[in-house]
């Protein structure tokens, strides 16, 4: 742990030195979802390459920058922000450890509220490619936990992994926006290779509504730091079994940026008015 530690203490060290105030909203942004970060009025923008120890993403659409600022949005502006435009995948490293490093350094920052973000198969057969969906509870189908070892304290305690009160807020903007959304559950699998059309039908029996390979171990961790957290997923396609096409990553990019406006729009209004 001390090893952890040490790492972490290192990156904040590196973080602060680069940055004036100090964030309190912090945003992952999925696959195909970065361009939100571009709307950051003078943004810092630091490469995770720079960061002492900070674990590097390999996957495409994940750009491996933390940038920090504030958006105008309807002419409110936002709290301190740090968004992640890019995250790591469990299947990269194997470690939890290593995928919730972002969120252990946003809380060591000052991050309290959290919106994590993701590009998910729809699991729930009334879903399209192109929706937004909120995301009300989880399944952790990996049986990975990044508590395992460190918050033995904290692991008898039940905490709601997503804020009901940043999700009613959520739906109302998006309500009172004509964004059209939906509300579901999210299963987490370890990946990387798509997940089998039996595998779908069971997790789809079990109350699924889409299924990823991120976002879980985020909140997880995001959680047991007492944070408000956020979810929202773009399905981007149809999970294995409820569709002919062919499942690809460059499916999943091209839908997240048909739908970025719609994206843009939600989150934009969301963390201004959090």
């Amino acid at each position: 742990m001390k090893h952890f530690d040490d790492h972490i203490n290192a990156s904040v060290e590196y973080v602060t030195a680069h940055i004036g105030a100090k964030p309190v909203i912090g945003v992952i942004l999925g696959s195909g979802l970065g361009d939100f970060a571009s709307l950051l009025h003078n943004p810092t923008v630091l490469d995770t390459k720079d960061i002492p120890y900070y674990p590097l993403s390999t996957v495409e659409g994940h750009a491996g920058k933390v940038l920090f600022g504030k958006i105008v949005s309807s002419g409110k502006t936002s709290a301190e922000m740090m968004v992640f435009q890019g995250r790591i995948h469990f299947y990269e490293s194997n470690d939890t450890d290593v995928v919730v490093y972002p969120i252990e350094l946003a809380h060591r920052l000052g991050v309290t509220r959290l919106i994590v973000t993701n590009a998910a198969g729809g699991v729930n057969r009334q879903f399209m490619p192109g929706d937004l969906m909120f995301i009300k509870d989880y399944i952790n189908f990996s049986f990975e936990n990044p508590l395992f070892g460190k918050y033995s304290a904290d692991v008898q305690t039940c905490r709601p992994g997503f804020s009901p009160q940043l999700l009613a807020k959520a739906k109302t903007i998006a309500a009172e926006n004509k964004i059209p959304f939906r509300e579901g559950v999210y299963c987490w699998t370890k990946g990387p290779s798509y997940e089998s059309a039996a595998e779908i039908r069971m997790m789809g029996a079990g109350g699924a509504d889409a299924v990823g390979m991120s976002t879980v171990p985020e909140v997880i961790a995001a959680s047991s730091h007492g944070m408000a957290v956020l979810g929202i997923s773009c399905i981007t396609n149809l999970a294995t079994g409820l569709s002919s096409d062919k499942l690809a990553h460059a499916e999943v990019t091209e839908v997240a940026n048909r739908v970025r406006h719609n994206f843009t729009e939600l989150l934009s209004t969301i963390v201004v008015q959090m």
